[in-house]
């Protein structure tokens, strides 16, 4: 099948939508979409696996909730049942007064934030369903069936699609730009600081989390196949913090998508933990990240620091040293006038970086065109 011409057609679909009004909306409404389709084949997954093993499993959701029964109930011949299938206002009612709710509640009942429980209920309390059309949304359902997750290729292929959307979403102005790093950027430094498996690999400012699943593929790809490594590759390897909303959700969606089933990506302002209370079971060997720049935090987040300044991109620094093993490896995306401001704060923390670190440094300013080593 044309998985491309699929997410155009959805996306045609949330264009004549009322509720959805840019490229934001589009991947974010997308993204609730194919999670739920995702979360599907991976309880349908589970559930083969345990029958395998003579056992019974025991579905995350509810019945009424999954996917085959609400979105997708289909005949014997494997169509969908029309007399079963709800639309127009009837299924943006069960979306908006059941659904939502009924999955925001698992953020409340998960063990930890580390289980694919908690990442339900994160997702489903941040986001909203805007797609007011009925039909529209029945549409998109039907062609949301049709993505198969199960295949790894399959699965390939869709993640490269879904980065093309992030990249479209970033283009598109506004605040976009600050979930889409560009990949040629983000594979240069994974180069450089060379990860390796039984590494603990950290982004505090993840955005879509391109730094977290390019290092996935670096990994995956040298590595010894064992049923160790990849176990350690799933769960202890890759870390993120994310604070805003939408970015949050499509970094999960993106990590899925590369084959990372339960992301270690917590909902959260990174810049609101005091730097002095990370130990050293809190930190990392390998960190690479672009925090934003140009931003300012309000005077109480700037307590959390030694060096005081409300310039985002100078906190990020600071948490980052901070957050770094000793002897480990950061690579960082800066602004490019970094080593010739002039001010107080940014003379204090070159000398900080100077006296703290052994770090790669790549500047930026539309391309790379300097590396650093200190």
């Amino acid at each position: 099948m044309n998985f491309e011409q699929t997410f155009k057609n959805i996306d045609d679909l949330l264009y004549k939508d009322s509720g959805a009004d840019s490229e934001l909306d589009y991947i974010g409404q997308t993204s609730w979409v194919m999670f739920l389709r995702y979360l599907d084949e991976l309880e349908q997954d589970k559930a083969d696996e345990a029958e395998l093993r003579g056992e019974d499993y025991n579905f995350i959701l509810d019945s009424a909730y999954r996917w085959p029964n609400w979105a997708m109930p289909k005949g014997p011949d494997g169509k969908l049942d029309h007399h079963k299938a709800m639309t127009g206002p009837d299924l943006v009612q069960f979306v908006d007064n059941k659904l939502f709710p009924y999955l925001a509640e698992f953020k409340q009942k998960a063990d930890n934030p580390k289980t694919i429980e908690y990442k339900i209920g994160e997702i489903f309390s941040e986001l909203k369903n805007k797609i007011q059309s009925g039909y529209n949304l029945r549409e998109i359902l039907e062609y949301a069936d049709e993505l198969p997750f199960r295949a790894s290729t399959d699965k390939h292929e869709l993640s490269h699609l879904y980065e093309s959307k992030i990249k479209n979403m970033g283009n598109a102005g506004r605040n976009g730009g600050q979930y889409y790093t560009p990949r040629p950027l983000i594979r240069a430094m994974i180069n450089v600081v060379d990860p390796q498996i039984g590494e603990k690999i950290y982004d505090g400012a993840a955005g879509s989390c391109g730094f977290l699943c390019e290092a996935y593929e670096y990994l995956y790809e040298r590595m010894e196949k064992t049923t160790d490594n990849l176990k350690t590759l799933q769960e202890e390897t890759l870390y993120g913090k994310e604070k805003k909303n939408l970015a949050y959700v499509i970094g999960i969606m993106n990590m899925i998508l590369h084959g990372i089933e339960a992301p270690n990506l917590i909902h959260m302002n990174t810049l609101g933990e005091n730097i002095r209370d990370i130990q050293e079971k809190n930190r990392y060997h390998v960190i690479l990240a672009n925090p934003p720049f140009g931003g300012k935090e309000r005077k109480e987040v700037q307590q959390n620091f030694d060096i005081k300044t409300g310039e985002t991109a100078s906190l990020f620094l600071q948490h980052f040293i901070k957050s770094l093993k000793t002897g480990g490896r950061a690579a960082i995306v800066i602004k490019n006038t970094f080593l010739s401001n002039a001010d107080n704060a940014s003379i204090s923390l070159r000398k900080h970086l100077l006296e703290s670190c052994n770090l790669h440094t790549i500047l930026d300013s539309q391309q790379v065109h300097l590396q650093v080593q200190v």
